[in-house]
């Protein structure tokens, strides 16, 4: 375990509310603790049982009495850290807490730099550095299916992948270096045959890895996805319902939506960032200009179009030119007003573009269930739904699984041009380390710095 300095932090989200925590870890923080809480017992903290709550008061240095508090006591390495800590909880006003922080920082505690908590779980082997990375994404998951990814990183389900493909290259490793060392057996077909069995074997699981990477990095981060159409369709209709609250102004005012308006939506599960853009129209208004230039860029941004039309209208040469504009493109079309009589049919929409088309009512919800679940099947897009905690998640977990794959697919071809055993061991060694660098056993200080510096500070 690291010996490291005491830090302290608040750990709680600023504002006013019930609670607030100042977190304290390492060496002294039971003696920091005790020198700005007094137990209603009159124990000292160091004298308390690990996992224990103490009720009491935090003073300052006089004495005076700053906020009652429970102190939670947690010895190491029985904590988040492995290190001692107590967390000392106080009511949640914003100068109750400051003040609180400052005088365990008066007590000898410094103050925590972002993700050192988290951190230092991780040099003292709580935590591997695919399950630091998840306290992160389980603290911003946005569905519950982003929450179900992010537990399953932190419990150790994609890391577990990970290890025992490395368990497995580091024992082909080691039969080629015990047949290195006996050349006399003469056993190099008999070896570089099964290593080669092995080799395709984990290259196949890490490309199922890898199938995962788009829906794991839209779990994580939201899919962008642009709503458009001429005015009066029902754009912010849709946007409203699909929310569920009333956030884009809805008129019978053509234009009346003139800039974009960004929100998360969970949809199937499935977050969407979402953006209601201004009706696609030839306009002479200056700043209605703007925002049609706008919805255009989105449209061209977006990973998901849903295309709007008003099923009880004629399609006019406003909507001919947004089915243009979307020719090609990862998109839907929607016919809305389903609940009234139908002038433009999906079969008229399927006449002009092979996208796929749902008609459905923003004013009765009708069609909107089958939206969803389309949704959520082009996201998942053959990925196992349930599997979320063994999926890739962002670009770099990505990026580090290609490159193993590109040692052993060296490996293989070292095999095939009947090279030495040698040759074999350093492709193999090359791709085991680079595997490492997913749960942190091979990277250096500086990769692991910038990784905690974008937490928090006080996790």
């Amino acid at each position: 375990m690291q010996q490291a300095e005491t830090i302290s932090a608040i750990a709680t989200a600023r504002g006013e509310g019930g609670i607030g925590i100042v977190r304290i870890s390492g060496e002294r923080a039971l003696s920091v603790a005790d020198a700005v809480f007094r137990a209603a017992c009159g124990k000292t903290l160091a004298e308390t049982e690990t996992q224990r709550a103490v009720y009491g008061r935090i003073v300052d240095e006089s004495g005076a009495v700053v906020d009652e508090a429970i102190a939670l006591v947690m010895k190491a390495p029985h904590s988040y850290t492995k290190e001692d800590v107590v967390e000392l909880q106080c009511h949640g006003g914003a100068v109750a807490l400051q003040k609180t922080l400052f005088l365990t920082w008066r007590a000898g505690a410094r103050s925590a730099e972002r993700g050192e908590f988290t951190k230092r779980a991780f040099l003292n082997g709580r935590l591997d550095l695919s399950q630091a990375q998840a306290v992160m994404d389980l603290i911003g998951a946005k569905t519950e299916r982003s929450l179900k990814m992010a537990a399953g990183h932190l419990t150790g389900r994609f890391s577990g992948q990970i290890q025992a493909m490395r368990r497995d290259i580091l024992g082909m490793i080691a039969h080629l270096e015990a047949a290195i060392d006996f050349p006399e057996d003469e056993v190099d077909e008999v070896v570089t045959d099964a290593i080669e069995k092995k080799v395709v074997d984990i290259r196949n699981k890490i490309r199922k890895m890898l199938d995962t990477a788009q829906t794991g990095r839209i779990l994580k981060d939201g899919l962008l996805t642009a709503i458009i159409g001429k005015p009066n369709v029902g754009k912010s209709s849709l946007m409203n319902v699909l929310l569920r609250e009333e956030r884009a102004i809805v008129t019978d005012i053509p234009g009346t939506t003139r800039d974009s308006i960004e929100e998360f939506v969970n949809v199937g599960g499935v977050p969407l960032r979402i953006i209601d853009t201004a009706g696609i129209r030839k306009t002479d208004d200056v700043v209605e200009r703007i925002g049609v230039s706008r919805a255009r860029a989105y449209a061209d941004e977006a990973g998901l179009i849903l295309a709007l039309f008003d099923g009880s209208q004629a399609l006019t040469a406003e909507d001919e030119e947004i089915l243009s504009l979307i020719r090609g493109k990862e998109a839907m079309v929607l016919l809305n007003k389903s609940d009234l009589p139908a002038v433009t049919t999906d079969e008229m929409i399927r006449d002009r573009t092979d996208l796929p088309v749902f008609p459905l009512s923003t004013a009765t919800g009708e069609g909107l269930d089958k939206l969803e679940a389309a949704i959520a099947k082009r996201v998942y897009h053959g990925s196992e739904e349930g599997g979320e905690g063994g999926f890739v998640n962002d670009a770099k977990q990505a990026e580090i699984l290609r490159r193993a794959d590109g040692h052993l697919a060296a490996a293989l071809r070292t095999i095939g041009a009947e090279m030495g055993l040698d040759f074999i061991s350093i492709d193999l060694r090359s791709a085991w380390e680079t595997l490492g660098e997913l749960t942190g056993e091979t990277v250096g200080e500086d990769i692991i710095q910038e990784i905690f510096s974008k937490f928090c500070i006080g996790k």
